[in-house]
């Protein structure tokens, strides 16, 4: 999960017009919790299953602190692993979490945010089903980019020439994806929380 260490002015500033600083910071703090719960529930399952969830490292990638606070976070998240994002764009931040996660020997990678409202463990589960048998996994968003983006080896070219922050985010992968020959499958469509608009549903 990539997360933004949720202070009052210093994470989902786009939410604070609707809502104010500590207020967003405080959604933010939640949003985090619950998705990271909903993929510790999702490697429960698969070790209920008898599959390979014992291997699955919960990582969170944060930005915002010190990597001193940023291991404190990990640990009161629960998470098996905090590192950096470092530096640069979305997609510059994806990429280089995925090709971390390829080096070091992982199966298969999945990247998500910390705003999903409706994040549930079976899309996780689904995601990774879904990589046992395509080249790569999307979950599409309603505004157009994706909420999660999978897959079994890096591929730098699926965030080079995106406009990142764009509805186009999500057709122009899809493009590229087609001239690397990757087979794409595409999960239930999920909203984010960016906008004071997208609370709406969850109030």
């Amino acid at each position: 999960m990539l997360a933004r260490w949720p202070a009052p002015g210093r994470c989902k500033s786009r939410l604070v017009p609707g809502v104010g600083r500590a207020r967003a910071a405080a959604i933010q703090a939640r949003l985090t919790q619950h998705g990271l719960a909903a993929a510790a529930e999702a490697r429960r399952a698969l070790v209920a299953a008898g599959g390979h969830g014992g291997g699955l490292e919960l990582v969170l990638a944060a930005s915002g602190l010190g990597p001193r606070a940023a291991r404190r976070w990990g640990r009161r998240l629960g998470v098996d692993r905090v590192v950096a994002q470092g530096s640069g764009s979305l997609g510059l931040r994806l990429q280089r979490q995925l090709l971390r996660g390829c080096r070091e020997g992982a199966a298969a990678v999945l990247l998500i945010g910390s705003d999903l409202p409706a994040l549930a463990a079976e899309d996780l589960l689904e995601a990774f089903r879904a990589l046992e048998h395509r080249a790569l996994v999307l979950g599409p968003a309603a505004d157009g980019g994706y909420w999660l983006i999978g897959r079994r080896r890096a591929t730098p070219q699926l965030f080079t020439g995106i406009d990142w922050g764009s509805d186009r985010v999500l057709a122009q992968t899809l493009e590229l994806a087609g001239q690397a020959g990757l087979d794409a499958a595409l999960l239930a469509e999920r909203h984010d929380l960016d906008r004071p608009a997208d609370l709406d549903p969850w109030r």
